[in-house]
């Protein structure tokens, strides 16, 4: 599963900056250029990894990062010109994962990113609790599938869509939200990817696919597992 990061900046030369370092190196991105938009992006896009800068346009980073912190806990690394340490704290208080002062190198970026989302894909993997429902089970930190007590063989693939769906379970995902999810950000359209492989993954899961308990459609919009 590819990684996308958002990079939110009013700045369109450091976005390109940002954004062609990432995508070399195998990152999706997703732009954003003021706090509305970069809400607007994290409420329609499954988002691994954010880029905020401080000083963008209303609302400005510390105030997206708060609405942010109300919700999610996607790992957020501040980015600013400002280099005091009362703006770092600040930034800290409010739930930042980590602080990048303006300018800096492509090596510092890097190594930034990768161990925020070290730190992060550690953390969700140790705290994430199993999902049950009925007799299915999805345990996150094992990536392992029991119905019934006894295990279930998925593909790399198949287990992503599944986890996904269950990590959101409750909410109608979009066939659009488990694509981008699974497959990255560049696809949009290829839904048909999300159609065969839910049709493979309740072969497996479900007593009667066609009357399934644990993969529920949502006609014209997407599935969603019940919580």
């Amino acid at each position: 599963m590819r990684t996308t990061i958002l990079i939110a900046d009013d700045e369109a030369s450091m976005r390109k900056y940002i954004s062609s370092n990432l995508k070399v190196r195998g990152y999706d991105v997703i732009p954003a250029s003021d706090g509305i938009e970069t809400l607007k992006m994290l409420a329609e896009h499954p988002i691994d990894l954010v880029l905020l800068d401080i000083g963008m346009p209303g609302p400005d980073g510390t105030q997206v990062l708060a609405a942010l912190r109300r919700e999610s806990r996607v790992p957020v690394i501040m980015v600013s010109a400002r280099g005091r340490e009362h703006d770092k704290v600040q930034a800290l208080d409010l739930g930042a994962d980590d602080y990048l002062t303006k300018p800096f190198g492509v090596d510092e970026l890097l190594a930034r990113v990768r161990a925020t989302l070290r730190r992060a894909g550690s953390v969700l993997e140790s705290t994430l609790p199993t999902y049950r429902f009925d007799d299915l089970e999805v345990d996150f930190s094992a990536r392992r599938v029991r119905v019934g007590g006894r295990d279930v063989s998925l593909t790399p693939k198949q287990y992503d869509v599944l986890a996904y769906l269950a990590r959101n379970a409750g909410k109608v995902l979009t066939h659009r939200q488990i694509l981008q999810a699974s497959w990255g950000g560049q696809y949009a359209d290829e839904v048909d990817y999300v159609w065969t492989y839910v049709r493979r993954i309740r072969r497996r899961i479900e007593p009667d696919p066609s009357q399934p308990r644990f993969i529920l459609t949502e006609p014209g919009v997407g599935y969603r597992m019940p919580a």
